[in-house]
């Protein structure tokens, strides 16, 4: 029985859209727990992970273990798993992350998802024990889903390929920034040697030998780096003074001060975004498959 809902316009959620979107549903269940599975979705799959897990939990309760007990908070940011008492958060399942979600329609206790974990990016299938409301949880966790997706559209979606080249943009400019941080240094550089050699030129009046390196004219070679120094030059006219670099401090070579990406209006997108709107955008289009199936196959199966 496939219940897959496809973002369909006629379908009748059990809940309304701002308890899920201001607030969260809450559900009591028992943890099997969870374990990893090689596909994102698959009947198949998630019967196998429930058969092992509830072997698993049968061997512990013959122990004298017992099945420990979480609540559930379903929300369009996720599917929180908490210690009922302490509201200590156990696992935090994204809903762009969750692939497949699947209850027994014989056994309405138990029911499973399969959730792709956001470090080890490993698909681990989350198997429970509910109360006789596993559609009820399977079909909140599927609007949820269907919310979230409206809302990633409307928040910005839409304008994924607009903020990619924005990101694009800003990693431009730092480099720039950078290149034009390498040239104000090389300046300041040659403005050094430039004073260096002012303070070893010979003092006023001082009359020095030609330099053999002149050329038939009597005239020095130009040189981008060659002394100025305060004494008249052989027409009489002062050199230009060495312009000052104090005010140039917070200012690149083209007078303008440096541009810091994050100060301006795109600044309210995080360095990362491009890869995180990808990931919510290849969830999103994996799309959440709902399904009913069987997964008592025989009588160990029947109790847990």
């Amino acid at each position: 029985m496939n219940r897959a809902f496809s973002r369909k316009k006629d379908k009748t959620w059990m809940h309304t859209p701002e308890a899920l979107s201001k607030h969260y549903i809450p559900y009591n269940a028992k943890f099997l727990g969870s374990t990893e599975v090689e596909q994102p979705k698959g009947t198949e799959v998630v019967r196998d992970a429930v058969r092992k897990l509830k072997f698993a939990r049968h061997i512990k309760k013959s122990e004298g273990q017992k099945t420990p007990k979480v609540e559930l908070q379903i929300s369009i940011y996720g599917v929180k798993i908490l210690d009922p008492k302490t509201k200590e958060v156990q696992h935090n399942c994204q809903l762009h992350r969750i692939s497949f979600c699947a209850d027994d329609k014989t056994d309405k206790r138990i029911f499973t998802f399969i959730c792709k974990d956001s470090e080890s990016n490993k698909h681990l299938c989350y198997v429970f024990d509910s109360e006789k409301c596993a559609e009820e949880i399977t079909l909140t966790i599927g609007q949820a889903f269907d919310l979230a997706y409206r809302k990633f559209l409307e928040s910005g979606g839409k304008d994924v390929e607009t903020r990619k080249q924005i990101a694009g943009l800003q990693k431009r400019i730092q480099e720039l920034e950078t290149e034009n941080t390498e040239l104000k240094n090389k300046v300041q550089d040659l403005e050094n040697q430039l004073r260096i050699t002012q303070v070893h030129a010979p003092p006023a009046g001082c009359v020095t030998p030609k330099s053999p390196s002149t050329d038939i004219f009597d005239m020095v070679p130009f040189s981008p780096i060659s002394p100025q120094s305060s004494t008249p030059t052989r027409n009489g006219t002062q050199p230009p003074p060495v312009p000052s670099r104090s005010a140039e401090i917070k200012r690149d070579l083209f007078g303008a001060e440096p541009f810091d990406p994050f100060s301006c209006g795109a600044g309210d997108f995080p360095p990362d975004i491009q890869s995180k709107l990808d990931e919510m955008q290849e969830g999103f289009k994996m799309g959440l498959t709902l399904e009913g199936t069987v997964f008592c196959l025989d009588p160990l199966d029947s109790r847990c």
